[in-house]
């Protein structure tokens, strides 16, 4: 998708989170004067749309932003305003480009403090994501929700790039699956991988697997997007989506009903050579198929009687 708004960037798994390196950041006076009085102006109306404009540029050159928005007396509280305001523009759905551009300026800072390891259980126990979550809820594919949709993703994906179980327990405790799964479905190809890649990292968290994997239902709900994903693919080719759908199955290979039900429900796309293109230039994701393939296809477990198995909870 081109021309993404100044507030977003994607790079790698990122997900256009402060630098940490001191190459990217700065301790020039005149630079960290200029910052601070933007965070004073974001608590002014008047003076706002332009200093979330500015600040959202900014953000990479001043690896303390986060400490300061998050300490500055109403800059938190202004930010959530931003966040609000547009919510009867998302149902109907009539939100502006000018909107759009607007509120991802406010979200780029949220995900600002949403990276910082001082700032992030602060940001966590303020229950701040919730607030973006009627973001992820919605549906029309318009530039200006994709925009929106793809900024908010970043949020939650700087979130979970750090492993840490108490971010993915609250996350699994706010029903972030089924948002994520809906981004999967109607979204671009960036929306789509940062949301797999949300997906990934609370399966590759052993509270998050074995949430997923407690029920049939659960487990076929992610089964379903993520073999629809696998199917579109073939039409629309991406690397990088591709990699981060295998590295979700492998890890759900891992437990033992979903091991058995992915012998039957893997794509066969994934078992025969449709992506050789793809898998040819990635080692990583090539090594990781062959695991998972051998995972379903040596490690034969008989079907489980009497309460074992996802067939069974299925009623099949």
């Amino acid at each position: 998708m081109a021309n993404l708004p100044q507030s977003f960037s994607l790079s790698g798994a990122s997900f256009g989170a402060p630098s940490s390196s001191s190459s990217a950041t700065t301790k020039d006076p005149r630079t960290m004067a200029s910052v601070e009085n933007l965070v004073l102006q974001l608590s002014n109306p008047d003076l706002r749309e332009n200093a979330l404009h500015e600040l959202s540029k900014k953000r990479e050159l001043f690896q303390d932003l986060a400490p300061l928005l998050w300490n500055s007396l109403g800059t938190m509280a202004a930010l959530l305003q931003e966040i609000v305001s547009i919510y009867p523009a998302i149902s109907p759905p009539n939100l502006t480009p000018a909107q759009s551009n607007r509120v991802c300026n406010a979200l780029a800072l949220l995900q600002c403090v949403a990276s910082h390891l001082d700032t992030r259980m602060p940001f966590l126990n303020a229950h701040i994501p919730l607030y973006l979550y009627p973001f992820l809820n919605t549906t029309s594919k318009s530039r200006p929700f994709e925009y929106l949709r793809l900024t908010t993703l970043g949020v939650i994906g700087a979130l979970v790039k750090v492993d840490d179980t108490e971010v993915i327990s609250f996350l699994l405790s706010t029903e972030i699956i089924p948002l994520c799964l809906r981004s999967m479905e109607m979204g671009s190809e960036l929306s789509k991988t940062v949301a797999t890649f949300i997906v990934q990292k609370i399966l590759l968290d052993e509270m998050g697997l074995k949430y997923i994997c407690t029920t049939a239902e659960r487990f076929y709900a992610v089964g379903r997007v993520l073999g629809n994903m696998v199917a579109t693919l073939v039409q629309q080719p991406s690397c990088r989506l591709l990699k981060h759908i295998i590295r979700c199955y492998l890890r759900l290979s891992d437990n033992q009903s979903a091991c058995e039900a992915l012998r039957a429900c893997l794509p066969d796309m994934l078992r025969d050579a449709t992506f050789s293109s793809c898998l040819r230039e990635d080692p990583t994701a090539r090594k990781w198929l062959q695991q998972l393939l051998h995972n379903i296809g040596v490690n034969r477990v008989p079907a489980l009687q009497g309460g074992g198995g996802f067939d069974h909870m299925m009623g099949s």
